[in-house]
């Protein structure tokens, strides 16, 4: 053989095996990336059309896809659409996906590892490629329940969780919107209804679990559960302690005092034990407490109960994690702080964590949203366990607290969470806005013996007067839904 020939095999060998490379990296190493690339219409239009799996709640599906057109043969629809919006999110052809739809892509299109097997027998078998069915922990009742206990056109959340397993039974946002109009065929369509939904007051179509404005919100006097579970790990206080409670807290060198709520019952003494304080959610114990204790052990506790933290892999859900704690705060700054004032924020879910771990012994559950997975012959392929995320506080800690938050709707401002034969363990909430209006809260879970639910509402920019009524009340609705199945 003479050299020229032996250089055309070198060459024609050297390719082939660039060729064979090239084709390897494709259809293994970068299909994912190659998938998810945004120039990739033709694999985003193959997924778009395909018979992609079903979200279901309570046996019924809130997503799934229905017959489409000639030149697509798939649609995806949403039968319940503003009341699972919030947790569906929607699947477009030309603006992604968001919620559920985004978070379990591979397993709702059937190209997750665990459908592997499942894609090989639709090959041999030459049918269309079919995605598994995601079954959430929602109760429908309950979500029915929550939402519509959120008037139209106020802005608030409903989060409702059993605090032993974190499994999330209703998760409700206003205002809310028509993933329909997003899911169009006819891309002028969605692009025409894209822009008037943006044109709502408050709408948030990437909408997660910080609620309906997407924003983390100041959670006033609920945050006072984490000023209390740091005063009793720091054994400096106990349920014996009497903190001072002055009408208004004064600071050396500022103009400014810290009031106790002028239309309490605050005012009625200068000392208040814990379960006082906790019941009439009088400020300045609190704020005594922080300036005793200093910002650091209030910020590890915070840490403790998941604020600034992550909420665990089961969730699936995008969230926003915030900051933690605020760090550089003055001695008024601090004592705003602690009562969720000043820069601290939260979201619903994770105020609803915090009261869940009380509930649970100090333990924290990982949220979860997803009960099965399964496959189109109904295999289960996936079925999450609950998981202990962290331990926020003391069994003996958390019993404590759950003793005052008894007495706080027993005895305190909470009262009309109470129901008549069960103990109900509540705080309320008031967060000051500036402007007169005020973010309401109420948190807490029953029986407070035997948590069997937790409850965490929280209405956006109301009057003293709407934020009591739309709070407490609608707390004892959902906790006799639940306790009278």
């Amino acid at each position: 053989m003479n050299q020229a020939i032996r250089n055309s095999w070198v060459a024609a060998i050297a390719l082939f095996a660039l060729l064979f490379g090239a084709l390897s990296y494709v259809q293994v190493v970068g299909a994912d990336d190659l998938k998810a690339n945004a120039w990739n219409n033709r694999a985003i239009l193959q997924d778009y059309c395909n018979d992609r799996g079903a979200i279901i709640v309570g046996g019924d599906p809130v997503a799934e896809s229905v017959e489409g057109s000639e030149q697509c043969g798939f649609q995806r629809t949403y039968p319940q659409p503003e009341l699972y919006a919030g947790l569906t999110g929607y699947f477009s052809q030309n603006y992604g996906a968001t919620g559920l739809e985004q978070a379990m892509r591979e397993q709702l299109a059937g190209s997750s590892d665990q459908q592997f097997l499942d894609r090989i027998g639709q090959l041999f078998l030459g049918s269309q490629p079919k995605g598994a069915s995601v079954e959430l922990t929602v109760d429908p009742a309950l979500q029915k329940l929550a939402y519509g206990l959120i008037p139209d056109g106020q802005r608030g959340s409903i989060v409702i969780t059993n605090p032993k397993t974190g499994a999330i039974l209703a998760m409700a946002s206003k205002p809310s919107y028509d993933p329909n109009l997003i899911a169009s065929q006819d891309p002028n369509e969605e692009s025409a209804n894209i822009n008037e939904l943006l044109k709502v007051p408050g709408i948030n179509l990437n909408q997660n679990v910080s609620g309906p404005t997407g924003e983390m919100l100041a959670p006033g006097s609920v945050f006072k559960l984490v000023t209390t579970a740091a005063a009793l790990n720091s054994g400096k206080y106990n349920k014996d302690s009497e903190l001072p409670n002055p009408a208004q807290m004064p600071f050396t060198g500022i103009d400014y005092t810290l009031p106790n709520y002028a239309g309490g019952n605050c005012y009625t003494r200068n000392t208040a034990s814990f379960a006082f304080a906790l019941q009439q959610s009088c400020n300045t114990p609190f704020a005594s407490i922080a300036l005793d204790l200093g910002r650091d052990a209030i910020a590890e506790q915070a840490a403790k109960f998941g604020f600034g933290e992550g909420m665990g892999d089961q969730l699936k859900l995008a969230y926003a994690q915030g900051n933690g704690f605020p760090d550089d705060l003055d001695e008024p700054g601090l004592a705003q702080s602690v009562i969720g004032q000043k820069d601290v924020r939260a979201t619903p879910l994770q105020i609803a964590m915090m009261t869940a771990a009380i509930a649970n012994n100090g333990v924290q559950m990982s949220p979860s949203l997803v009960k099965t997975v399964r496959s189109p012959d109904l295999r289960v392929i996936d079925e999450p366990q609950p998981q202990a995320l962290r331990t926020s506080t003391t069994p003996e800690i958390a019993r404590q607290i759950t003793e005052w938050m008894t007495s706080a709707v027993s005895e305190g401002i909470a009262g009309a969470a109470g129901i008549p034969g069960v103990q109900v363990a509540g705080k309320t909430g008031t967060a000051e806005l500036g402007n007169g209006l005020n973010n309401s809260w109420f948190t807490g879970f029953a029986p407070a013996n035997n948590p069997q639910v937790g409850v965490t509402i929280v209405m956006e920019g109301v009057d003293i007067t709407t934020g009591a009524q739309l709070t407490s009340p609608n707390a004892k609705k959902i906790f006799e839904a639940v306790l009278n199945k």
